[in-house]
């Protein structure tokens, strides 16, 4: 059983509303130390889904990782036991939530590449409103490398998604989604959200949320574990072409529209 935590009504309306939310303290120093033994083990056994998202003559390197807590306990212990499934209940505003994938993300000291702004939602093959991210570092995060957010952002539109490094449109063709406003250009008409986390602390993000961040500083190391979890209303959306991450031959088994009831994405809650 997962543990609970039950959240403030304040906290839920400002996920609901803003799109993404910062929560301090959900994981005790157990968790963090499993998740962190989780990241290590991980890092050891990279799966074919590796990538390595910085350049090669990055004085740093950026590894992100997907789908693999079937193979890492630690990860399951955190993604099943944890706080999680409660939470994701809270701000889902869902009966159910059901597991849709774990993603890995570090960046070694001295990584100049940064997270481009985008949208999650438009690389997956889920649609529907009621989802959540948990984006939780077992490093303390200072604000200049920590993720940000541009607020509401979740409300409607769906941006062109591109290929981080050479902006390539390998998903919807090109024309068919609204391309990126130039949000570093306009503060004030897109109004960002960000925090300094430490471990224990998590930022929680509606998958459509724009968000970016920018490369880390030469004195730690930025390790964080994504948790992604689906509500009620999520149904999968067969694709044209390769979904990140894939879910290989998944549309024999759920045709499109169908609710995400297969072994790869277990019931967590309700």
């Amino acid at each position: 059983m997962s543990r609970t935590h039950v959240l403030t009504t304040e906290t839920i309306e400002s996920y609901q509303s803003l799109g993404a939310v910062v929560l301090r303290g959900v994981f005790n120093a157990q968790e963090i130390q499993t998740l962190e033994q989780g990241i290590e083990h991980n890092l050891a056994h990279l799966s074919p889904l590796v990538q390595v998202a910085s350049q090669a003559d990055d004085p740093g390197r950026f590894i992100e990782d997907f789908c693999t807590w079937p193979s890492n306990p630690s990860y399951q212990s955190i993604l099943l036991n944890s706080t999680l499934p409660h939470l994701a209940a809270q701000l889902m505003q869902s009966k159910t939530v059901r597991l849709y994938h774990d993603h890995l993300l570090v960046k070694e000291p001295g990584t100049q590449q940064a997270t481009p702004w985008h949208q999650d939602q438009p690389y997956y093959n889920v649609s529907g409103r009621q989802n959540v991210s948990f984006w939780i570092p077992v490093d303390p995060v200072p604000l200049a490398s920590t993720l940000r957010f541009v607020a509401q952002s979740h409300l409607g539109t769906w941006y062109m998604p591109r290929t981080f490094r050479d902006q390539q449109a390998k998903w919807f063709p090109e024309g068919s989604l609204a391309e990126l406003p130039s949000i570093e250009d306009k503060p004030d008409e897109y109004k960002q959200l960000a925090w300094a986390l430490e471990p224990g602390d998590c930022v929680a993000f509606q998958m459509l949320s724009l968000h970016a961040s920018s490369g880390v500083g030469p004195e730690r190391r930025r390790r964080v574990f994504s948790a992604r979890y689906l509500g009620d209303d999520a149904r999968h959306a067969v694709r044209r072409w390769v979904t990140s991450p894939p879910f290989t031959d998944l549309e024999k088994r759920l045709p499109d529209g169908a609710e995400m009831n297969d072994a790869l994405f277990p019931k967590v809650w309700g």
